[in-house]
């Protein structure tokens, strides 16, 4: 959100909140262009009614690994997980794909190297507790990409 912008200062958004209609006009299924678009052409309009899914941008996880012969379930690359294994201890405990993990049991592994993360989660048995977020949203806020204001 722009900083002092009409949807910041009516402090009913929030980051990685999913708007689902405006104005009584549904977004759901619709394509990103398409609804930049609609919001976009509100712009001159005093208000607007909005339906939103309040959707917090880091998601804690929890995955139970009884031993290590039990596998993970998922894949990661420089952070991001990129599959799961369906039905396994990962997705059970929460682990989402396209999601970047931030931390690992406690401690943070923004700037940690790929070989790092995976041997942190290789060699870990018991409760493993992460945090992650979409992402899109770390590369936002890490100044990683530009923010595209409508």
């Amino acid at each position: 959100m722009m900083n002092g912008g009409p949807a910041a200062r009516s402090g009913k958004l929030s980051i990685g909140d999913q708007i689902m209609s405006i104005n009584n006009t549904s977004l759901v299924g619709l394509p990103l262009a398409t609804c930049q678009g609609i919001i976009k052409g509100l712009k001159n309009q005093v208000q607007v009614k909005m339906n939103i899914v309040s959707c917090p941008p880091v998601t804690t996880v929890l995955i139970k690994r009884p031993d290590l012969k039990y596998q993970l379930g998922f894949s990661v690359q420089n952070g991001i997980i990129c599959s799961l294994m369906r039905g396994g201890i990962a997705e059970r405990g929460g682990v989402r794909v396209g999601h970047r993990i931030i931390e690992i049991n406690s401690q943070s592994v923004v700037a940690t190297a790929h070989e790092k993360i995976v041997q942190a989660l290789s060699n870990s048995v018991g409760e493993i507790h992460m945090k992650t977020m979409p992402a899109a949203m770390f590369r936002l806020l890490t100044g990683q990409e530009t923010p595209m204001y409508i």
